[in-house]
């Protein structure tokens, strides 16, 4: 006997069901179903996982039904898309009751069901009430031929009653009855995992939601024998009469790009190819090389195969739109190896200075409806900007972000599943509020519920169970980080679109995988802190220095600038002011831009976990000859040494070392980026080392191209990634050589970015010679500002560094400044907007200083101004009350509570001071003791001509980093009184002293100082990390941590 499920719910009804999408039509096809509709919940969120699953496993003879339930009335219905029209109605239903109600809920009215909904099939689920009578009547009406009487028969008590009551209305209203199961999960053992996520639905414990869970387990996929022995044969048959009329399958949704951007008379293609031209003679103004002239051909002729123009213009049309606003902006990712996209002004990578493999954009066997990626950064705090631009350009019938599915991890799970197993909420709050997340290991379930929690120890399995399978369960669509959804006709002809939690933000219901595997264009408009501080920075010089400079006139491979990197003075340097950047820098030694190419994207898994850094250092240094495996690769790593760094490099090397065909190559490309989700790349891992070892290459490469693979799985970087990141390092380097203040001045403005924080960027740029000023009532603006003095650029810090303060008040003090300055508090009672706690807030951060003449006596006469005197008599009103200033300490904790950081003496200089802690090293010192032990030679011999020392240093922990790439190594850096103490902590050690390493903030570490002969990098190797906490009284300084 055949079969269809026409009723059925994945996890994308989010908390109603307790399966995959992928569970359940996998579990279909095994109990023989003819069809399943999925009909989640006003949604189709969860269709193109369970389509891509049917043709993954190629399931013969299966159907997979698109459609959707509804809750209307108090009565619910299912809508199934038998034809392509009859979807697109779906979806536009679906748009207008989400874009008519809040994020996550639908308003559906009952009017709703009689319009632009011809072509759906209904099928009704009675109330079994008075309004059935009328209700199937206004069904009838407005889904003629279209409608069924559905009956579920899920053996509770009432079950049989009500089906004998479907059947007899369909009787008397002369209509089709059809049976179904409301399959909420894909087998009965998903019962007490539904259980949870209905009592996590009501909030409240499940003992709590008894009266709201399922009677029993039935609703799940149950074999055909025992659905033939529930239903009358006439009611299964139907199921399948059903399926015979839907027609309908994704596969048969068409695209296309938006038109809008062609002038009327031209074609797509010759209005390119003019773009293009135009382009090459800015960007080549000498004139191109014939090898330029040949790429670009190549790359129109694929482009125009593939009919890809309208795609690269819509992308040109948004960065010119951008650039028009002088909004900066650099495509990256694999644009970045075409030539076109260069010369379109997209991305910034010459392709005279980096190696381009075209077909990681596009190859000749690529599938017209499967775009190339083209991502494009804006600066962080104007990409709105660009994204309302397109809402305009296209309106929001074309234009939508893509989904974003949230998942349960191990936190939300924790939380969710302890509260629905009825644990007391406060002490489940404290255990995940505990320290130490990152350092769990993979029994980290039994090591949270190792107290029990109270529980029986069955109870504890249970819990234990209903964890494990709610991690990676979806919780609800957020919006994408800037993937935007542009479209010729209607976005809701595709797919339903949403309101988003941001206010002015639509977002449709599938996410970037689902697009890419429909092949449905999403272009990613994607925000980058850095571009927002280099913006700024060029501002601030031409501003204050009345010049002109810009991005094109910053002068490249100046080698001071390279001096600089080299020494791994990178504080603030995009992409290379990490710790593990840093540490990488002395060692690799970039002297010109193809280095930091490759210094960009040595420091990945990729590289990394295939074993490919120390044979490029070693190469690099002399150490070792370069060699290659076989003379036809040299084209491919001769600038690599002869060792694979890059994503391209291994695509490559597929195609001389394995034979692989362009098509393939593009495949183990998306495969290497899928990896960490499938745990493998398909078959192509076979057939690149079975056709390797076939053409003669060693058995240790092919185990390392294939490990490399593996580590770019985890995060790797195309070279044509690199190379656009390469160039903004380079460029920010520039700047902070040549413009300390400046460029530091507008990092602190472009907050919150990058690795550091405000406190150890002022640190930084102080030691470098810059003078800071502290806020100040007269002197400041509301961002920080440079001032000018004895012909020295000086950073003023600005209002916007104080706690709790409104821009627009501080605007009006600076806009309403008499000529002469603020004199007295009175002449800020009057400014428009001022509260008392703005003047509280000034007083704090000793922004008053120069008319009270310290914070505390600031905070009394504001204090008096609050109270407006009413606490006085007549005798007391020209009393003066003089408080004595605060101390050294006191001034500490007030500048970290009001600005998060100090200009005034160090925490380590005031307990040196009083003697309250050992004496110790300096971090400015410690080069200096490794050098001299160098000398003297006094020192224990270790491992790769590094010197080891034992030491003790004290400091603050200002930055804790713990990459994916090194093995749970923690990097910690430590701040005194004269710079940064870096610290290693290998993860055994880490654990020992997990609480004083999370939670501390003081701290005195034992260890071995380090340091290699051929570089000036000193580290710490940790062996004992003991706390001081006690000695920071109140002062809270905060780290900024594992970003």
């Amino acid at each position: 006997m055949d079969y269809a499920e026409l009723h059925c719910l994945s996890n994308y009804s989010f908390l109603r069901s307790a399966s995959h999408p992928e569970e359940l039509v996998s579990r279909a096809y095994e109990l023989g179903y003819r069809a399943l509709a999925l009909t989640d919940e006003c949604s189709v969120a969860g269709v193109v996982k369970a389509w891509k699953t049917i043709k993954a496993g190629k399931y013969k003879d299966f159907q997979l039904i698109i459609g959707s339930e509804f809750t209307v009335q108090n009565q619910k219905i299912i809508l199934l898309c038998p034809t392509h029209r009859a979807y697109s109605q779906l979806c536009h239903l679906i748009t207008r009751t989400r874009r008519r109600a809040e994020k996550g809920s639908y308003h559906l009215y009952w009017r709703d069901l009689g319009k632009q909904l011809d072509e759906c099939l209904c099928l009704w689920l009675p109330g079994q009430n008075d309004q059935d009578q009328a209700t199937v009547e206004d069904l009838k009406a407005f889904f003629p031929e279209r409608l069924w009487l559905l009956t579920e028969n899920l053996l509770t008590n009432q079950s049989f009653e009500y089906a004998d009551y479907c059947q007899q209305l369909a009787d008397n209203h002369q209509l089709p009855c059809v049976c179904a199961n409301h399959v909420l999960m894909h087998t009965p053992e998903r019962k007490e995992l539904h259980d949870a996520l209905t009592a996590i639905y009501h909030n409240c414990s499940v003992m709590e939601a008894l009266p709201h869970l399922l009677p029993n387990a039935e609703n799940h996929l149950r074999s055909i024998r025992k659905i033939a022995s529930i239903y009358p044969s006439t009611q299964i048959n139907e199921t399948i009469n059903i399926a015979r009329r839907c027609h309908f399958s994704l596969d048969s949704l068409c695209y296309r790009y938006p038109r809008d951007v062609v002038p009327g008379n031209y074609t797509a293609e010759q209005y390119l190819k003019i773009l293009v031209e135009q382009g090459k003679k800015r960007r080549f103004p000498q004139g191109s090389d014939p090898k330029i002239d040949a790429t670009i051909s190549k790359e129109l002729r694929l482009i125009h195969q593939k009919e890809y123009e309208h795609y690269f213009l819509t992308v040109y049309d948004i960065v010119r739109f951008a650039r028009s606003q002088n909004i900066l902006c650099q495509g990256r990712g694999s644009a970045a190896n075409s030539v076109v996209c260069y010369c379109l002004g997209i991305t910034e990578v010459d392709p005279r200075q980096a190696t381009l493999l075209f077909e990681r954009f596009i190859s000749d066997n690529r599938d017209k409806h499967d775009p190339p990626d083209i991502d494009v950064d804006f600066e962080h705090e104007r990409r709105e900007e660009v994204i309302q631009y397109i809402y305009r350009r296209y309106g929001r019938k074309r234009a939508a972000l893509a989904a974003t599915v949230i998942t349960y991890r191990r936190k939300s799970a924790l939380r969710d599943i302890g509260k629905a197993m009825g644990i007391n909420i406060n002490q489940l709050n404290q255990k995940i509020a505990n320290y130490g997340w990152r350092y769990r290991k993979q029994n980290w379930i039994d090591e949270i519920i190792s107290d029990g929690f109270g529980l029986s120890q069955a109870h504890i399995d249970l819990f234990k169970s209903l964890l494990k399978q709610i991690l990676g369960f979806p919780r609800h669509l957020s919006q994408h980080v800037g993937g935007l959804v542009l479209t010729e006709g209607v976005v809701a002809d595709l797919v339903p679109i949403e309101n988003a939690t941001m206010k002015d933000r639509t977002v449709i219901q599938w996410d970037k995988d689902d697009l890419e595997a429909l092949g449905l264009m999403k272009i990613d408009i994607l925000a980058l802190g850095m571009l927002t501080a280099i913006r700024k920075t060029l501002d601030i010089i031409n501003k204050v220095h009345n010049s002109s400079l810009s991005l094109q006139k910053i002068p490249r491979e100046e080698s001071d600038v390279y001096q600089m990197i080299q020494q791994a003075d990178t504080i603030g340097i995009f992409q290379i002011e990490s710790r593990a950047q840093m540490n990488m820098l002395p060692r690799l030694r970039p002297a010109c831009y193809y280095d930091l190419v490759v210094q960009v994207a040595i420091v990945r898994p990729g590289p990394i976990h295939g074993d490919m850094v120390h044979p490029y250092l070693r190469r690099r240094t002399g150490l070792e000859p370069v060699e290659y495996p076989k003379q036809e690769l040299i084209p491919i790593l001769d600038r690599t040494l002869g060792v694979p760094i890059f994503q391209e490099q291994v695509i490559a090397l597929a195609m001389v070392a394995a034979n692989f065909t362009a098509s393939e190559a593009d495949e183990l490309r998306r495969s290497m980026a899928s990896w960490k989700k499938t745990g493998h790349i398909s078959q192509l891992r076979d057939r690149l080392t079975t056709n390797m070892l076939a053409n003669g290459y060693p058995m240790d490469f092919v185990e390392r191209i294939n490990r490399q693979i593996e580590g770019f799985g985890e995060y790797g970087f195309p070279e044509s990634h690199a190379a656009g990141f390469a160039l903004l390092a380079y460029i920010s380097s520039w700047l902070k050589l040549r413009y300390p203040a400046e460029f530091c001045c507008a990092l602190l403005n472009s907050l919150p970015m990058g690795f550091y924080s405000a406190s150890q960027l002022i640190q930084d740029v102080r030691r470098h010679g810059v003078t800071v000023l502290p806020v100040d009532i007269n002197d400041s603006q509301w961002d920080n500002s440079i001032e000018i003095l004895s012909g020295r650029a000086t950073l003023r810090l600005g209002f916007c560094r104080i706690k709790g303060l409104s821009e627009a008040t501080m605007q009006n003090i600076v806009r309403l400044k008499p000529e002469q300055g603020y004199r007295s508090l009175k002449q800020l009672e009057n400014i428009p907007g001022i509260k008392t706690t703005d003047l509280d807030a000034l007083a704090s951060a000793n922004a008053l200083s120069t008319l009270t003449g310290h914070r505390f006596q600031a905070r009394w006469e504001t204090s008096a101004l609050k109270l407006q005197y009413q606490l006085l008599n007549d005798s007391f009103e020209d009393t003066q009350v003089t408080l004595p200033a605060p101390d050294d300490f006191q001034n500490l904790q007030e500048d970290y509570l009001s600005t998060g950081l100090t200009l005034n003496k160090h925490l380590l200089t005031l307990l040196r001071e009083k003697n309250l802690i050992p004496k110790t090293p300096t971090a400015s010192e410690l080069l200096g003791i490794a050098k001299q032990a160098e000398l003297a030679q006094q020192h224990q011999p270790f491992y790769n001509g590094k010197i080891r020392i034992p030491v003790l240093v004290i400091g603050l922990i200002v930055n804790r980093q713990m990459p994916k790439t090194n093995n749970g190594v923690t990097f910690v850096t430590l701040e005194d009184d004269t710079g940064n103490i870096n610290v290693i902590v290998w993860l055994q050690l880490a654990q020992k002293y997990l609480k004083t390493l999370t939670t501390e903030q003081l701290v005195a570490v034992q260890g071995f100082l380090e340091k290699a002969n051929d570089n000036d990098v000193v580290h710490v190797i940790a062996q004992q990390i003991i706390g001081y906490s006690e000695l920071q009284g109140r002062l809270n300084i905060r780290s900024r941590d594992y970003h």
